[in-house]
């Protein structure tokens, strides 16, 4: 999957991962490759996501919405 997360800024992280977890506004969720497309605001939380390597990352945020699309995974921050 291709995960892009972006600010009004910069772009934040760009590349490859294997899960993805979001603080969605009605609940944190996981999406895993093939998952349903969707669109959903997201709360002040974490965003956590593993690369293919194993390496877990995390990017605090104050809020956002996200576009799941394909195994395209495109977050915009703030």
């Amino acid at each position: 999957m291709t995960l892009k997360i972006i600010s009004a800024e910069d772009i934040l992280f760009q590349g490859e991962v294997t899960i993805v977890r979001l603080p969605g506004t009605m609940g944190a969720f996981t999406v895993l490759p093939g998952h349903a497309s969707l669109i959903s605001t997201l709360t002040p939380g974490t965003i956590g996501y593993t690369t293919p390597g194993g390496s877990q990352e995390e990017i605090r945020i104050g809020g956002g919405i996200v576009d799941v699309d394909s195994d395209i995974i495109s977050v915009c921050i703030y």
